[in-house]
């Protein structure tokens, strides 16, 4: 027996009005997904445990998301897993769908797992939502997945500064200063706004001389133009960036110490930020070397996720009502009925009730439901309803029709 019924750690449920915000806001992603051109598709929660493990990544250095994925075994005795994001299923999907046309846009909208600490904004389930382009090389791919995610923010009202930066660049920054351990200095590059410049100096030292520490940070504090003079790599892709995102009228930062995913990462990378407390938003790149590796091919992708759950929190727009008019019988339950049903069948959403209208009108204002309509018996007698509008007091004795087109 249940000693006592909870929530499982890490776990959430949605209710009423919070749900409606979360569902007016997948609408408004899914919306510029599709403007977009990108293409909607579907994976099953549950991959095999051998396509999750860290060896299958493209980099000796482990993702910690791969590391707290949750394991299961069915009955089998098969080793399986609850996914943990989208991108390695893409690598399964090419293998197993070789006609795939490209570029292929997608997008995925879906719940993952992880099996991590939790903390306030940190659960082991949320809702991630991810575009990628496939097999398309040029910067363009790059800068069109910006410009989405852009609209997206905009229209959510949220504000935001992308950061951009690239993973050859950086590299060829640290190799310039004859640093041999290059992933880890990576590492705590990434880790600069979390614990400042001048732990980082003392954290570096671990990899690095005072003089070679002391060079690398006066070349992240060049403009690229410098870079592109001295011939560092990786600067012409950031360049172009730069440039294709101004045509699209998105504006971008340089961010030398912008390192994201060790594991996947080749190209350009970015991250989206709240300015108010530089906390991430969203997050991407170039990842050359993973979606074709089971296909024994090289086929280039770039994307951009983020999680439901944060730009729920920050978007600033107020949910729809669960339905637009509340129809109210006062012993007229078949007549309204029928109107109900010709309501919802010309796309107004609608309840009904059947009782007292003050308890109704309780129970409309609770809902945040913005009309009422009135049937009883002189109002079918006169083929004419009292329309009230909860927000102003407001009434208006319409016929059917004009009922119908008020409402829409």
């Amino acid at each position: 027996m249940i000693k006592e019924i909870d929530i499982v750690k890490g776990f959430q449920d949605f209710l009423p009005p919070e749900s409606l915000k979360r569902n007016k806001i997948r609408s408004i992603i899914e919306k510029w997904f599709k403007l977009y051109g990108f293409i909607p598709i579907e994976t099953p929660v549950v991959e095999f445990d051998e396509l999750m493990r860290p060896d299958t990544l493209p980099s000796e250095t482990e993702d910690s998301a791969v590391s707290d994925r949750f394991r299961l075994q069915d009955r089998g005795g098969r080793n399986l897993g609850l996914r943990y994001e989208f991108t390695f299923q893409l690598s399964r999907i090419f293998k197993l769908y070789p006609n795939i046309k490209l570029p292929f846009k997608r997008y995925q909208i879906g719940e993952v797992f992880r099996d991590e600490p939790t903390s306030a904004r940190r659960f082991r389930q949320f809702t991630q939502c991810d575009i990628d382009i496939m097999g398309d090389l040029s910067t363009k791919a790059d800068a069109e997945c910006l410009s989405v995610f852009s609209d997206i923010l905009t229209q959510l009202n949220i504000n935001f500064e992308i950061q951009i930066n690239n993973r050859k660049l950086l590299q060829s920054i640290i190799e310039s200063v004859q640093i041999d351990q290059v992933k880890n200095v990576m590492k705590e590059l990434d880790k600069m706004e979390k614990v400042g410049i001048d732990q980082l100096k003392i954290d570096l030292k671990k990899y690095a001389s005072v003089n070679q520490i002391l060079t690398l940070f006066k070349l992240l504090e060049k403009d690229l133009d410098f870079f592109e003079k001295n011939a560092f790599s990786g600067v012409n892709e950031l360049k172009e960036l730069i440039e294709l995102t101004h045509n699209y009228n998105v504006r971008v930062k340089f961010n030398p110490f912008l390192t994201r995913g060790l594991a996947y990462y080749t190209g350009n990378i970015f991250e989206i930020v709240s300015p108010e407390n530089k906390s991430s938003i969203a997050g991407g790149g170039r990842y050359d070397r993973t979606v074709g590796k089971y296909a024994s091919k090289e086929i280039p992708a770039v994307g951009i996720s983020f999680g439901l759950e944060r730009v729920t929190e920050l978007a600033k727009i107020e949910s729809d009502p669960i339905a637009k008019v509340l129809l109210i019988s006062i012993s007229q339950d078949k007549h309204s009925i029928g109107l109900v049903q010709k309501l919802r069948k010309s796309n107004i959403s609608c309840l009904l009730e059947f009782g007292r209208p003050s308890k109704a009108l309780d129970f409309a204002n609770s809902l945040n439901i913005p009309n009422v309509v009135f049937i009883g018996e002189e109002e079918i007698n006169n083929k004419k309803f009292k329309l009230k509008n909860m927000s102003t007091g407001k009434e208006d004795l319409l016929t059917e029709k004009q009922l119908i087109n008020k409402l829409n």
